[in-house]
């Protein structure tokens, strides 16, 4: 958010009439039923089918995205969230059997998938469209009312988004309010039945004082800094092109984007070359001419990032340059990089890659536990032995083993961070279920009613009854 976010009770925008709306037509059952939840989806899936040009041009347009990227990380991956929760909806949906101790036969239990209400999704500006769309498909699933706030950041995404949701979803249902802060926290001051917000953690810490107001839960897509560990004997060439492509997406700009590495310091100039050799590979000799090489979001992230540069003691071992009117930062490899060097103090969100020596994995898996839980981590090694030391002694919200940001591709994978990057998870039925309370249900028949339960209890029952029980 550009400007801090304040909590108010006014409702700038209509926030409080939207909400009661929204309540209203929860209150009212219109969102239970399966086929409306169907329609929503099928809606969904329709908007991003038939709205994909405008989608991706407004990408283009706020982050210099390309075209092909744009497709693989925003659009298509909301598109497969909207077919799995299709395809799954009615198992989903579906009571499920739990058993009955044997001491309260005859008996059925179950748990039933419930819809929460009113629902908020605020989302970040990075991935405007698929970190707003994706939650929204478990909101609809889970046959919620939901409030859409896209991010000011990103404002010809927003703006397309604004338009085009009302086009293909029930409007009496669901809503999208645009703006910044002041918006933001007069939606806030409302009571919803969650709210799931992915962002940062200064930003995370003012929505959940909001949500306490009003006991609201809370599910938090945050960051960290998410290292990846280079092994000696990994295979340095597939480590590079794997670590590169995975942090220069979206010019770095990504949440679970390997934010440093750590290598065996054997290995660490050769991974260094290979580093090298594939970034040219990716984007040839200038980044700034390519067409598949993103660009920083705005000004004040880019003097950011340009700050850190400047900071920093470190070796630029490739890239540097930068352009500030384009909004250009070339791919950049630091190296001799002190643990304390003002580009470790926080999560980087941009195209600078610090790569740090240590002795072996257990050194690395040590400097990545001391420091708070990133929300994914990537383990490069041929050694089972070694990446199982590394598991036991890490904690992070996700794992990818010789690979980087694939794991969010995996539907059946809960996405979320743990500590510090977040609470809660979504993705597939994950999505579903943040959005569902899971209600117990007991059914008993009248008959039988024995008597043993109730008092007055005899010597005679308190011993039948303790003996059951005890079983």
């Amino acid at each position: 958010m550009s400007a801090p976010i304040r909590p108010t009770v006014t409702t700038t925008g209509g926030a409080g009439p939207l909400v009661a709306r929204l309540r209203d037509s929860f209150e009212a059952g219109r969102t239970r039923p399966a086929s409306w939840r169907r329609q929503q989806l099928e809606g969904l899936r329709a908007l991003l089918r038939e709205a994909e040009h405008e989608l991706v041009e407004a990408l283009r347009a706020d982050l210099g995205k390309p075209a092909t990227e744009a497709m693989m990380t925003d659009i298509s991956f909301v598109r497969s969230e909207a077919g799995m929760a299709l395809r799954e909806l009615g198992r989903w949906m579906s009571p499920e059997r739990v058993p009955v101790p044997l001491v309260q036969r005859p008996a059925r239990a179950r748990i039933a998938r419930q819809p929460l209400g009113v629902v908020l999704v605020i989302a970040p500006w990075n991935y405007p469209v698929n970190l707003l769309l994706a939650p929204v498909v478990g909101a609809l699933a889970a046959g919620n009312c939901v409030v859409a706030k896209p991010s000011e950041l990103a404002p010809a995404t927003s703006a397309a988004l604004a338009r085009l949701l009302p086009r293909y979803l029930d409007q009496e249902a669901v809503a999208v309010v645009e703006g910044g802060p002041e918006e933001t926290g007069a939606l806030l001051a409302q009571r919803f039945d969650h709210i799931f917000y992915t962002g940062n953690a200064r930003v995370a810490r003012v929505v959940m004082e909001a949500a306490a107001r009003h006991l609201t839960p809370v599910t938090l897509e945050l960051g960290g800094k998410s290292p990846a560990l280079v092994d000696a004997g990994a295979d340095l060439e597939v480590a590079a092109r794997r670590i590169a492509w995975g942090k220069l997406m979206n010019a770095g700009q990504t949440c679970v984007a390997p934010d440093y590495v750590l290598v065996h310091r054997e290995a660490r100039d050769r991974l260094v070359g290979a580093l090298g050799r594939a970034i040219h590979r990716f984007y040839g000799k200038d980044p700034a001419r390519s067409p598949d090489y993103a660009r920083i979001v705005n000004d004040r992230h880019w003097v950011r990032l340009r700050h850190l540069l400047e900071a920093t003691g470190a070796r630029v071992a490739l890239g540097g340059e930068g352009d500030r009117p384009s909004r250009y930062l070339a791919p950049t490899v630091l190296t001799d990089v002190d643990p304390d060097d003002p580009v470790m103090e926080e999560e980087i969100f941009g195209p600078i890659l610090p790569v740090l020596d240590v002795e072996d994995l257990a050194q690395a898996a040590s400097f990545v536990a001391s420091r708070p839980s990133p929300l994914a981590l990537y383990v490069f090694s041929r050694s089972d032995a070694g990446v199982e030391q590394v598991l036991q002694r890490t904690s992070s919200g996700s794992v990818c083993i010789n690979g980087t940001v694939l794991q969010l591709a995996v539907p059946g994978l809960p996405f979320g961070g743990v500590g510090e990057s977040g609470t809660g998870a979504y993705h597939g039925r994950s999505s579903f279920e943040t959005f569902s309370h899971r209600r117990s249900v007991l059914a008993k028949p009248v008959w039988p009613d024995p008597p043993l339960a109730y008092p007055p209890y005899t010597r005679l029952r308190s011993w039948i009854l303790r003996r059951a029980l005890s079983r």
